[in-house]
């Protein structure tokens, strides 16, 4: 069945947007489109992802989760040893619990946020 919609872009819940935003471009390699205080924006031409400041905000504390978790995304790379450094590099933290460490590892953002880094296979 036809949507009668297109997905415009994603947005995400942050305690400091403009940090989120440049810790994104640089894991995807996007481009930052707008950098304030209370709302960043990064793209690739073709998707948006933008970062909203929230009074008070959070992060949810994966695994075991103190407040809702706002989004969890996921990436695919190539190696995840070299992907997880790169990450934890640009100012990642690799969680405690790892489900499935040869197949994905889950890291945190910046914000607390839970990500993956997934081989594609």
């Amino acid at each position: 069945m036809p949507g009668f919609a297109t997905l415009a872009m994603f947005n995400l819940d942050a305690d400091d947007p403009a940090g989120l935003a440049a810790f994104y471009a640089a894991v995807l390699g996007w481009e930052v489109l707008h950098s304030e205080e209370e709302y960043a924006m990064i793209g690739d031409g073709s998707v948006s992802v933008g970062f909203g400041k929230v009074p008070g905000y959070s992060g949810p504390g994966w695994p075991a989760e103190s407040a809702p978790k706002r989004y969890h995304l996921d990436f695919y790379v190539e190696e995840l040893d070299k992907a997880e450094e790169q990450a934890l590099a640009l100012g990642a933290t690799k969680a405690t619990e790892q489900p499935a460490p040869d197949r994905y590892r889950v890291l945190l953002d910046p914000g607390g946020h839970p990500f993956d880094i997934c081989l594609k296979s």
